[in-house]
């Protein structure tokens, strides 16, 4: 693989390197060049003198006309980009060619945002106050937009927070997770071969946490999204200078609540998938499931077989359906979690065992206790666990015992038992007869709790990252 250049305009690189390597075989890919205190200082001002400087500002057809090229070379170079996120996330090829595709979407949902965008009319001559004025709203850039992101979705967690910025108008840094940063720098480069100006949209990565918040901390910047782990999401947002907006989007522990009308055949593969999908390491990943105690062993026992049958290897290969976790050790906390419920007395249905220094298996638990980590937190790993319930109030109040709340499920054909659930369960979105990490990119997306701050869904963050100014004409002919 050709190195990548430094993409922060006017600036040089740290002497050190960062190395990327694959996480199922630890095999270097590249190293990629990394940014000191000087060079996110040269990010800043570059970014910011370009948003102060408004005959600098990219119209709406110039900004269409760099999503469009950018889409079209995107498609052109589908399998590439496919390959390289399986490569260095650790998603399988076909789940990763499932997010090419939805990145791609991303960016021809942008150009949509530019299309419909609007102000509005505020009413006036309703009182003598408001005689002879018009007023109306236009909306503006909020300012430089830095940009946090997380390893799970490489390329398609950057056009979400990358795209509505240049879709907005916005100059945008961003700085992808240290495990996952080729994706972010592709596209980067596609988005400059496309025609932006590479001070609208800078990368870097870091090695050095006081580094990192120089970027977040910057009373320059206007805007500041993130996605990644709690602890670190809303300590940067502690640190955010006055005036500064922002999103944040963390993790869950999915619930999935179901009753003995559910039809297993159909939702329990969903399930599965929800929960197994890129070895759980996805923030709406089905964790908990409650069911009547009567069906309870059955789903776990159903449920384990679908896990007994994924294939785990190489997420380059076309078989292989779930891949390994990101760090070794992810390994050794998601063993300790599970061996800390086996000898809780928990019954493990399947796997409970590593596949190697870098994967592990997809395991089922059934009743863990409610006072261990596997209960209480996100494992962010290949784990489900089943808890029979006795009352559905029961169930209800243990899916809500938790200081998270994303998406949940609910799996029933009774009506009266889905809206019940629905109106009770903490939660932002909940998917009827579907599995948790359910998600198309237009609709919000929003964590509760300590889950998050915000909404995100690309038209949701295009909003955020303009403001609507007003303006009121003041005539005699009004």
């Amino acid at each position: 693989m050709n190195d990548f250049p430094f993409l922060v305009a006017n600036a040089k690189p740290e002497k050190d390197r960062l190395t990327v390597t694959a996480p199922w075989d630890q095999s270097k890919i590249c190293d990629v060049p990394v940014a000191g205190s000087s060079a996110v200082e040269i990010a800043l001002s570059n970014a910011h003198k370009i948003f102060r400087d408004r005959d600098c500002w990219l119209t709406p057809d110039k900004r269409i006309e760099i999503l469009d090229k950018t889409a079209e070379i995107m498609q052109s170079r589908f399998e590439e980009l496919s390959i390289e996120a399986a490569r260095e996330g650790g998603k399988p090829l076909t789940d990763s060619r499932v997010e090419v595709a939805r990145a791609i979407d991303g960016v021809k949902n942008c150009v949509e945002c530019i299309r419909t965008e609007a102000g509005r009319e505020i009413p006036m001559s309703l009182n003598a106050a408001s005689q002879n004025r018009l007023a109306f709203t236009r909306k503006e850039p909020i300012g430089v937009v830095v940009a946090v992101s997380a390893f799970n979705h490489p390329l398609n967690l950057i056009v979400h927070q990358v795209g509505p910025a240049v879709a907005s108008g916005c100059p945008v840094i961003v700085k992808p997770a240290e495990d996952t940063p080729l994706s972010c720098f592709r596209f980067v480069q596609i988005l400059h071969e496309a025609g932006l100006p590479i001070e609208y949209c800078q990368a870097l990565v870091v090695n050095e946490l006081s580094v990192a918040e120089q970027l977040v901390s910057d009373k320059r910047v206007g805007f500041f999204t993130f996605i990644g782990s709690g602890k670190v999401g809303w300590m940067l947002r502690s640190k955010l200078a006055p005036g500064a907006r922002c999103a944040l989007e963390h993790g869950g522990v999915a619930p999935v609540i179901a009753d003995t009308s559910a039809d297993l055949d159909d939702t329990l593969p969903l399930i599965a998938k929800g929960g197994f999908y890129h070895a759980g390491q996805v923030c709406v990943s089905v964790q908990r499931v409650y069911a009547p105690r009567s069906i309870a062993g059955n789903v776990a026992e159903r449920l384990a077989e679908f896990g007994k049958a994924m294939v785990i290897g190489d997420p380059t290969l076309e078989k292989t359906e779930v891949g390994p976790l990101i760090r070794t050790r992810e390994v050794d906390r998601v063993s300790e979690w599970v061996d800390e419920a086996k000898k809780a007395g928990t019954k493990c249905l399947t796997g409970g065992e590593r596949v190697s220094d870098t994967a592990y298996s997809c395991t089922v638990l059934l009743d863990p206790p409610q006072d261990i980590r596997i209960s209480k937190q996100e494992i962010f790993g290949p784990a489900i666990c089943v808890y029979g319930y006795d009352e559905l109030d029961e169930a209800i109040k243990l899916a809500n015992s938790l200081p998270y709340a994303f998406q949940a499920s609910i799996l029933s054909r009774n009506l009266d038992f889905i809206l019940r659930c629905n109106r009770r369960i903490d939660a932002a979105a909940i998917m009827i007869n579907d599995h948790t990490a359910y998600r198309v990119d237009w609709m919000p997306f929003a964590g509760l709790k300590q889950s998050g701050y915000g909404v995100g869904g690309i038209p949701f963050t295009f909003e955020d990252m303009q403001i609507e100014k007003l303006t009121i004409v003041r005539s005699l002919e009004l």
